[in-house]
């Protein structure tokens, strides 16, 4: 890939406007010494916590192209490195998100990895330790990465098995950070900018929310993430009335279980009735 090809594809992929993100701790300057090492990197927290924003802020703040692949259990080792396609002209090959990445220097996030198949993600593995490099083996080519080239990946603990987990042979190659939802004060700050909501709207969904998280192994696979309060926000500042925007945001996509339902619409009452 000659050099104004790869500014090309660089540009494709490069964040174009800061994203918003607000810091809980230290975790942009763990990620951005993560980063000058070229260290894998591994966020693990739940669902709608912020991890896939976190990663386009860093990416926008250290001026990097970012390529991002939401994992599945369908997807295959081909689906990331390549494949050979078959066109008017014959046949032709066609790097996968993982190759340009590694090819231009971007940061490769695999969001929610665990979703893909063990024989699927073995593939990241010569591309994590000091090899930094990628076998194309239908290709017969061997891609040495870009000096900027790093890889992120996130999962939900929360949702873990025996059946949907990282080897330890894959866990081993990254550093780790944990992310969990943000403390009331930031989380209302967070939901006050992103959906354009008075703070007094944010703290009572945020009330709501942590009412949510309390149930979180009683009745609740997961809290009601800050994604979510977000949406709920957004209908509101949309003219939809606060119970009725909860309703629809919050408590239908939570549950199907209508006595937990009630519990979360009484929460939902308690604060905007």
């Amino acid at each position: 890939m000659n050099a104004h090809v790869t500014e090309d594809a660089r540009s494709q992929f490069m964040i174009a406007r800061e994203p918003y993100y607000r810091a809980q701790a230290d975790e942009i300057e763990r990620y951005r010494a993560a980063y000058e090492a070229r260290m894998p990197v591994m966020l693990k927290g739940p669902t709608g916590c912020g991890k896939s924003r976190f990663v386009e802020y860093m990416a926008w703040s250290l001026g990097r192209p970012l390529i991002t692949v939401a994992c599945n259990e369908d997807m295959t080792a081909s689906d990331l490195v390549g494949r050979f396609l078959l066109d008017i002209n014959g046949t032709r090959w066609q790097d996968g998100p993982l190759t340009v990445a590694a090819r231009i220097g971007a940061i490769c996030y695999l969001d929610e990895v665990v979703e893909a198949r063990q024989d699927t993600t073995v593939v990241i593995h010569p591309l994590t330790d000091h090899r930094r490099q990628l076998p194309l083996d239908k290709k017969g080519e061997l891609v040495s990465a870009h000096p900027d080239f790093q890889i992120a990946i996130s999962y939900n603990p929360g949702y873990q098995s025996m059946m949907k987990d990282l080897k330890q042979s894959t866990k081993q190659r990254f550093g780790a950070m944990s992310f969990d939802y943000p403390a009331a004060a930031i989380e209302r700050e967070i939901l006050a900018y992103e959906a354009g909501i008075d703070m007094k709207t944010a703290e009572r969904l945020v009330q709501i929310a942590q009412r949510s998280r309390n149930l979180k192994g009683h009745g609740l696979d997961e809290g009601m993430s800050t994604r979510l309060l977000i949406y709920a926000g957004q209908l509101i500042a949309k003219g939809i009335a606060p119970v009725a925007a909860c309703r629809m945001a919050l408590v239908e996509p939570l549950t199907d279980d209508a006595d937990m339902r009630d519990t979360l619409e009484a929460a939902v009452v308690t604060f905007f009735a």
